[in-house]
């Protein structure tokens, strides 16, 4: 199972949900001088928007291996993506490459050779931006998720599972969210059943969990039931996680809580991970 390729006649979903709330204001660690969890958010989700144009690419034209949602949630629950793009549910990726909003200059650090770190001017191509205002209704986001799933299973019943991937910093304000994921984790294609990954947000410098297998010593609740939302890792993810040295076995889940900005890129990039594929 999870073995399907990806390919345009049988392309991957995925489905990403995006805390919009207010808290999202607030920095990682819980430092006032950091980035906002929603604008560290934003640049992860772009960056790997990014890397999925590039793999789909094949020299002027970009293949149709990858559709993508971005449903964002916050003062309504509507599409994450703006612009052209804005109020779409379910876009390709060849539509992606084609809509950015802007391409912004950024730095990063690199090494220069002589093992001293040196800013490197990059462009980032721009199609979604911070957002962080209101509630967390995040119960109507999985149930839109599940909307959006349901006819593409019945379309692409040969391909890659659809796969979810939540992003919080808050317990949900409008009803319990697990009854719903867990009927997007019961739909399933002739090659496993669907998806769902969440990660909570950091707002604090403790230790963070990732990749429980257990729901034992988990601090609260609300990480509860983050776990229980959480689908296990299938094996070709659990390999990929190991190699980026996470201690995960049979059982590990998904999920990771009080995520700081470092977690938060391996855990979608492992989420994502399908999108190596093609």
């Amino acid at each position: 199972m999870y073995k399907a390729e990806i390919s345009r006649k049988n392309p991957a979903l995925f489905v990403f949900l995006l805390d919009q709330s207010t808290s999202m204001e607030d920095p990682f660690g819980g430092s006032r001088s950091e980035q906002s969890k929603a604008a560290g958010l934003t640049d992860i989700v772009n960056s790997v928007f990014y890397d999925m144009v590039v793999k789909a690419r094949d020299g002027e034209t970009t293949k149709n291996y990858y559709y993508i949602s971005v449903i964002g949630y916050g003062d309504d629950v509507s599409s994450g993506l703006s612009g052209s793009l804005s109020g779409k549910q379910i876009i390709s990726i060849e539509e992606l490459a084609n809509n950015t909003l802007r391409v912004e200059k950024r730095e990063k650090k690199e090494s220069d050779g002589t093992g001293q770190l040196v800013e490197k001017p990059y462009k980032m191509p721009i199609w979604v931006d911070p957002v962080a205002s209101g509630m967390t209704p995040m119960r109507e986001a999985f149930l839109q998720a599940k909307e959006i799933i349901e006819p593409w299973i019945s379309d692409h019943s040969e391909g890659f599972p659809p796969i979810v991937i939540n992003v919080t910093d808050g317990e949900a304000n409008d009803g319990d969210p697990e009854e719903i994921a867990e009927d997007i984790k019961q739909l399933k294609t002739n090659d496993g059943n669907a998806l769902v990954f969440n990660a909570h947000l950091s707002s604090s410098r403790s230790i963070p969990i990732q990749f429980p297998d257990r729901i034992d010593g988990l601090p609260d609740d609300f990480a509860k039931m983050l776990f229980r939302m959480s689908s296990n890792l299938p094996q070709p993810m659990l390999e990929v996680a190991k190699a980026e040295s996470f201690i995960v076995g049979e059982g590990s889940r998904g999920f990771v809580f009080n995520s700081d900005f470092v977690n938060l890129v391996q855990f979608i990039n492992i989420g994502t991970r399908p999108a190596n594929r093609g």
